[in-house]
C-alpha cells in the first residue's frame, strides 16, 4: 500500500524512550506524523507518547520491544503494517554500552551489548527491509557512531558493535541500490548530550562522559529526520568527527599514544562508581530523557 500525498507518514522509532530517538519522535510529531514508538521501558514510552501527542502527532502507538529479541521486532513491524496499512520509515537508535578494559568487562555484559547493538540492528533491518520489499517503498535510518570508524580504550564492546553496524549498513546500501524507492541511511554522531552515559555499565571505576564538543540530541535527530527524504551513505553529526577519523587512519601511532589519556581526561568522570551493568540487561526508566547533564553543546 502506497501513501497518498495528504496522508501522514507512518514511522517506527526504536530507542524512542530516550536521547536521539526521543528527540526524533518530538520532531516528527511536530510534523503530524503517525508514530509507533518502541523501547524496553513501558513507563518511559508512555511519557514520550504524551509528549508526541502534545506536539501534534496524527497518531501515536507504543510497542514495548527489546530489539535483541527477533520475535519482538518482527511483531513490531508486522503489527504496524497491519494497523497502519504500511511502514513508510524506520529510525533505529536503540543501543547500550559499558565502560572498562576489555578483560574487566564481564563476558555476559559484553555479549549482551553485541546482542542489542549488532543482532538487534540486524533484526530491525531484516524485518524493515522485508516489509519495504512487500510494499515497494520505505526509508531506514540507522544511528551509528564515529566509534564505528575509530577505536578508543575502555569501550571495546561499543566500538566492536558500531564497527559491525557500519559494515552491515554499508552492505545493505549496496544490496538496495537498485531499489528505486527503498533507502538505507547511516547517521554517525560523536559525543551527544543524552542520558546514555549515566545509564551505561561501568567496570572502570569511573562513569563515562561524552567527549567535547558535545552535540545536542536535537541536532543529531534532525539529521536522521532529514535523511528520511534525503538519504545519505554516512551522514556526519559531529564537528570534529573527521579529525578523529583522519588521526586514526593517517597517524595511528600518535593516535594510539594520545587517545588513552584523552579518554581518561575527557571521556570519563572523576567520581568513583561501583562496578555494574547499568541498563545493559534492564531499562532504567527513571533515567530516560532527551538530554543528559553535559555542557559544551554544539548545536
Amino acid at each position: 500500500m502506497s501513501r497518498s500525498s495528504d496522508e501522514p507518514r507512518v514511522i517506527v522509532i526504536t530507542g524512542a524512550s530516550s536521547g536521539i530517538g526521543r528527540a526524533a519522535a518530538h520532531q516528527l510529531a511536530a510534523r503530524g506524523s503517525s508514530l509507533v514508538l518502541a523501547a524496553r521501558s513501558r513507563e518511559a514510552l508512555e511519557q514520550t507518547h504524551q509528549e508526541c501527542v502534545a506536539r501534534g502527532a496524527s497518531h501515536v502507538q507504543t510497542v514495548v520491544t527489546d530489539v535483541g529479541d527477533r520475535g519482538q521486532v518482527e511483531h513490531l513491524i508486522r503489527s504496524t503494517a497491519e494497523s497502519q496499512g504500511r511502514v513508510d520509515a524506520v529510525i533505529h537508535s536503540a543501543a547500550v554500552l559499558a565502560y572498562g578494559k576489555f578483560v574487566d568487562v564481564p563476558p555476559d555484559v559484553f555479549d549482551q551489548i553485541l546482542l542489542t547493538n549488532v543482532t538487534g540492528s540486524s533484526n530491525v533491518a531484516r524485518s524493515t527491509l522485508q516489509q519495504f520489499d512487500r510494499q515497494g517503498h520505505g526509508s531506514l535510518v540507522v544511528i551509528g557512531s564515529v566509534l564505528g570508524k575509530i577505536a578508543t580504550p575502555y569501550m571495546s564492546s561499543y566500538c566492536t558493535s558500531k564497527w559491525a553496524l557500519h559494515g552491515l549498513i554499508r552492505t545493505l546500501q549496496i544490496e538496495t541500490r537498485r531499489a528505486q524507492h527503498i533507502h538505507v541511511s547511516l547517521v554517525s554522531p560523536g559525543g551527544v548530550n543524552t542520558p546514555i552515559y549515566d545509564q551505561a555499565g561501568s567496570y572502570a571505576g569511573r562513569p563515562g562522559h561524552p567527549p567535547p564538543p558535545v552535540s545536542s540530541p536535537e541536532r543529531v535527530a534532525a539529521k536522521a529526520v532529514n535523511a528520511l527524504d534525503h538519504p545519505g551513505r554516512d551522514i556526519g553529526a559531529g564537528p570534529v568527527n573527521w579529525l578523529m577519523v583522519l588521526g586514526f587512519r593517517a597517524l595511528p601511532g600518535p593516535f594510539d599514544v594520545m587517545v588513552p589519556p584523552m579518554m581518561r581526561l575527557l571521556g570519563m568522570g572523576r567520581r568513583q562508581v561501583p562496578a555494574g551493568p547499568g541498563n545493559v540487561f534492564e531499562p532504567q526508566p527513571a533515567r530516560e530523557a532527551v538530554h543528559g547533564r553535559w555542557p559544551h553543546i554544539w548545536g
